[in-house]
């Protein structure tokens, strides 16, 4: 059986992404750090009849993190496919000329250290099969930043420094990492001009760079 760990699993592209592998015969592991919303997510993808559990843990808590990707992967008989997307609400917006270190540096702990964290977890055992995803999320800003989300920008732009390099690493290993980059708003209102989309209308980007488009590194979906 195969199986998808999302991380930052939510209501909206969380859900879309498990929606699609689910559909494919994939087991479904919850990964965020909101324990109530996390089980209900699993309860209605039970319902709906993917198999999906949830493991409660923080992006911040490198720890946790590590031990949930563990606990998923024991849990499922292995972990095939990491797609890393987590979102803060609590996130203070800055521009270039208003931007202090800690505005960066709450960021690249966010998006980037975890994402690191997440891959170690799970890259030793891909090694292992010689097969294996792992898919990094962030706004299309990482590629065309705007002053006004000038800190969010810079820590999505070292993510993806990160992935598109570790893509190039991981070649002709069986192992396959990608960017994406989202250059719209998930079901919410628009924001600073961007168009507002669905999740399912970008979960089968994910689908697709695990299955037919593996030899891309990057995938930006505008609406």
């Amino acid at each position: 059986m195969t199986s998808i760990a999302i991380v930052g699993a939510g209501p909206q592209l969380g859900l879309a992404i498990a929606r699609t592998f689910g559909s494919q015969g994939f087991d479904v592991a919850l990964i965020a750090r909101n324990r109530t919303k996390l089980y209900d997510l699993a309860g209605t993808l039970t319902a709906e009849g993917i198999t999906a559990a949830a493991f409660p843990a923080d992006v911040l808590d490198r720890d946790a993190l590590t031990q949930a990707l563990k606990d998923a992967a024991t849990h499922f008989g292995g972990m095939d496919v990491l797609e890393y997307s987590p979102a803060d609400s609590t996130t203070v917006l800055t521009t270039p000329a208003e931007t202090e270190p800690w505005h960066v540096q709450h960021e690249i702990e966010f998006q980037f250290y975890g994402a690191i964290a997440a891959t170690n977890a799970v890259l030793p055992a891909m090694r292992e099969t010689g097969t294996g995803t792992l898919l990094f999320t962030t706004s299309a800003r990482s590629v065309n930043p705007q002053p006004p989300t000038a800190n969010v920008s810079a820590a999505a732009a070292a993510l993806r420094n990160w992935a598109v390099n570790l893509h190039k690493e991981l070649a002709d290993t069986g192992i396959q990492a990608a960017h994406v980059g989202i250059d719209a708003v998930i079901g919410t209102p628009t924001f600073y001009g961007q168009p507002r989309v669905a999740g399912g209308q970008i979960s089968p980007v994910y689908w697709e760079l695990h299955t037919s488009q593996r030899d891309q590194a990057e995938r930006i979906f505008r609406a």
